[in-house]
């Protein structure tokens, strides 16, 4: 699997470079994992309903095709694009999601973090708030949209929506919860733990 570290690059540009990976790649295509940070934007899923946004800001709104309701991408937060062929792998989205979450909390007990799912809302919370939000699309049985991780960076923007669509839920991450976090590092070990478990799932 190819690890493919991009640095900060504008939201709407890599969802089309994303859908046009996607749509070019064939049964031989080596599967890749994106690394990527965005400039603030909140994004918007298919199922998402305006009143999650409480209100009007600088920061702009994009109207998106992953799963899930709104939520928030700025500098600082870890974003990893899954473009994973899950038919070659003879799995379902569903198992890619757990995989997924499995990844992120294996990374997070690294650092004695315990975490936790919640049940029918996809991510991982330590202590009831939320540090990892994932949406993921799927085209002809390949995945792309993927993780967001809150590793150092401004959360005050969560204030302006309903996280995923959840009134009131609190966020954190990992600079607030334990010292010496640099998202390079944090980027290296989870993704190299994702490409492991979804190579051997």
């Amino acid at each position: 699997m190819k690890i493919i570290y991009l640095g900060l690059q504008d939201y709407v540009q890599t969802w089309d470079a994303m859908k046009s990976f996607t749509e070019a790649r064939d049964a031989n295509t080596e599967d890749e994992l994106w690394i990527v940070e965005h400039p603030s934007v909140f994004t918007q899923g298919i199922s998402g309903k305006t009143e999650h946004l409480l209100g009007s800001s600088n920061i702009p709104v994009v109207h998106t095709d992953r799963g899930g309701q709104i939520t928030y991408h700025g500098p600082g937060q870890l974003v990893i694009y899954c473009l994973i062929d899950l038919k070659r792998l003879g799995i379902g989205v569903k198992k890619m999601v757990s995989l997924i979450e499995i990844s992120i909390m294996d990374l997070l007990s690294r650092y004695h973090i315990k975490s936790h799912l919640k049940k029918g809302a996809p991510g991982v919370y330590v202590d009831g708030a939320k540090i990892a939000a994932l949406g993921l699309k799927v085209k002809n049985g390949r995945t792309y949209h993927g993780l967001s991780l809150n590793v150092d960076m401004a959360l005050s923007a969560f204030t302006q929506i309903n996280p995923c669509g959840y009134q009131g839920l609190k966020v954190t991450q990992l600079s607030d919860l334990t010292d010496n976090i640099r998202l390079d590092n944090i980027s290296d070990e989870l993704s190299q733990i994702l490409a492991n478990y979804v190579t051997r799932h």
